[in-house]
């Protein structure tokens, strides 16, 4: 069956960084083995299958993939999978928004001059501090934890987060992988987020995410992670807290991608997420039978 395939980088202003995306047109007759399989041959963090609307409102239809296992929702597979329509001319955003149906429902997309910005599920707090699992204590042993309490969020995904003290604390760490995948196995998360202040400016943060609960070691860039961030952040920040009027988050240096994400906060209190994608192939698959 052939297909239009395009790969894509996410949150970078250049192509090379931020994070890979494997996008796949044209693929309404490949069965759910033959996406999944197509997915773990391009060993891409995520891969989607755009396919025409089911719901009610929805532009397409977006099905997501990682090597092993579909996921409902994540966040630069979300803008690159715009991107592309976009940028092929496939939808116009006609009032200035796409709407993405995908597990986790209805999501809105949104162009900001060469940015994409997704609106990121309503998210709440599930628990909250280090004793709120047996786990999680012993995966950030020994680390300097910033001001906020770690905490449990679910918001179109479910993820452990933790503020460190300062930067560095998070761009040295070497965390026990095992101990994370443990949490998240035993949790049902994807794994764990750490963050910290920049030291440089009060409007950014650093961000590395472990999804070892989806068998990724370390996520160069993760929109749908770093919007829980900025969920969490409005949730028990401080209203004079620089980072609630929007911020810059640097992400995946310590794997070799480089990647720029934007939070920003709209009056209703939803937390949008964005960036810049870059088309870097182009091309057709042939795949299955």
């Amino acid at each position: 069956m052939n297909a239009r395939y395009f790969q894509v980088d996410v949150f970078t202003q250049t192509p090379g960084g931020g994070n890979p995306l494997g996008v796949v047109l044209d693929a309404k007759d490949w069965s759910d083995a033959e996406m999944q399989s197509f997915a773990a041959y391009t060993d891409l963090v995520e891969t989607t299958f755009v396919l025409p609307p089911r719901a009610p409102g929805a532009d397409y239809w977006l099905r997501i993939f990682t090597p092993y296992r579909e996921i409902g929702f994540a966040g630069h597979p979300s803008l690159g999978s715009a991107h592309v329509l976009l940028d092929e001319g496939l939808l116009h955003a006609a009032d200035g928004l796409l709407r993405q149906e995908c597990g986790a429902g209805i999501v809105e997309i949104r162009r900001d001059g060469e940015d994409l910005f997704f609106r990121a599920p309503q998210a709440r707090i599930l628990a909250q501090g280090i004793e709120a699992h047996p786990l999680l204590a012993a995966t950030l042993r020994q680390r300097a934890l910033g001001a906020l309490a770690p905490a449990l969020v679910e918001g179109g995904r479910r993820w452990w987060m933790a503020e460190f003290a300062n930067e560095m604390e998070v761009r040295a760490w070497h965390p026990d992988h095992a101990a994370i995948g443990a949490l998240a196995r035993a949790s049902d998360t994807l794994g764990l987020c750490v963050f910290a202040r920049s030291a440089a400016d009060p409007q950014a943060l650093v961000v590395r995410a472990f999804p070892a609960g989806v068998g990724i070691v370390e996520d160069p860039a993760s929109g749908a992670a770093n919007g829980l961030i900025g969920a969490y952040l409005s949730l028990v920040a401080s209203a004079a807290d620089p980072l609630r009027r929007g911020y810059v988050v640097s992400q995946g240096r310590e794997i070799g991608h480089d990647a720029t994400l934007r939070l920003r906060y709209a009056d209703d209190g939803a937390v949008w997420v964005g960036g810049r994608t870059h088309t870097v192939i182009r091309g057709a698959v042939r795949w299955g039978r």
